[in-house]
């Protein structure tokens, strides 16, 4: 079966971003019932392959004798919905190697984005560089999943391309990057799915599994399909690894226990199936 989704990566004054194409995929993060989302004529995918990156090994990414860092740190990328009520934040950490992140930036405004705060704070993992992020349209957070993978998207993309070292750190690297993972992630032992209550009106929703391209939106659209209304939550990137917590209800209410099994399994059952490319039909 394919992916219900497809991305495409565009060029523009040597800022990469990534458009959105969709297949009636839920548009926002919002305490509405199901199916009462906007539509978007945008789609992703897990199969995008006509992407070649431009970038070399950068100067961060090589010693002195020109051979490569012995040790290169973890990349992540949170995107988060909850701590702001007004904005999405999002957070890069590459351990101490990153800059301004500027050329980001940039390339966050061209998907139509406002990037109305950043900070920079370090802690013994390295330098976080934060952002709060509103659409430029409404002024508001950014509600549509297809937009928020957009971010995600185009965040690893420029990381890729400004740091090279990262791209065997990354599942995209396999994709996007000069040089592909090391290892590969076996996603049934990777998958793990939780549901717990957190308060009468809502449960919690825990996922952690393999990354691929376009799977933010997969995961909504996999929750939305069985009725279920995700209101908001966090999903971070963090090497070959993707972890989602979503804060979700029915019908206003929290989920009971059977509806939080047919939840977990629905999502096991999605992200360890094989897939199988159009192309073999």
């Amino acid at each position: 079966m394919a992916s219900a989704a497809n991305c495409a990566v565009y060029f523009s004054s040597n800022i990469t971003v990534f458009e959105i194409k969709s297949h009636s995929l839920p548009a926002t993060f919002v305490s509405k019932q199901p199916n009462t989302f906007g539509r978007r004529s945008v789609r992703l995918s897990s199969s995008t392959t006509g992407f070649n990156p431009r970038a070399t090994p950068s100067a961060t990414a090589v010693e002195n004798d020109g051979s490569l860092l012995d040790t290169v740190p973890t990349p992540k990328v949170i995107i988060d919905q909850d701590s702001d009520p007004d904005a999405t934040i999002v957070e890069i950490t590459f351990g101490d190697r990153l800059g301004a992140l500027l050329d980001t930036m940039n390339a966050l405004k061209s998907l139509g984005l406002n990037v109305t705060k950043a900070n920079v704070y370090l802690d013994s993992s390295g330098k976080h560089n934060k952002f709060s992020i509103t659409k430029a349209s409404t002024g508001r957070k950014v509600e549509d999943p297809e937009l928020l993978e957009a971010i995600r998207l185009t965040i690893i993309n420029n990381l890729l391309q400004y740091h090279p070292e990262s791209s065997s750190q990354l599942a995209m690297g396999a994709t996007f990057g000069v040089e592909p993972p090391k290892e590969t992630v076996d996603v049934d032992i990777a998958t793990h799915v939780r549901v717990r209550d957190d308060g009468p009106d809502r449960s919690l929703l825990f996922v952690e599994t393999a990354d691929r391209p376009g799977l933010l939106v997969d995961l909504v659209k996999t929750i939305t399909d069985i009725n279920i209304a995700v209101e908001s939550g966090e999903f971070d990137t963090e090497g070959l690894l993707a972890k989602a917590t979503f804060h979700v209800n029915y019908k206003g209410k929290a989920l009971i226990k059977p509806l939080q099994q047919v939840l977990a399994n629905s999502l096991r059952y999605f992200l360890r199936r094989p897939s199988t490319e159009e192309a073999s039909f």
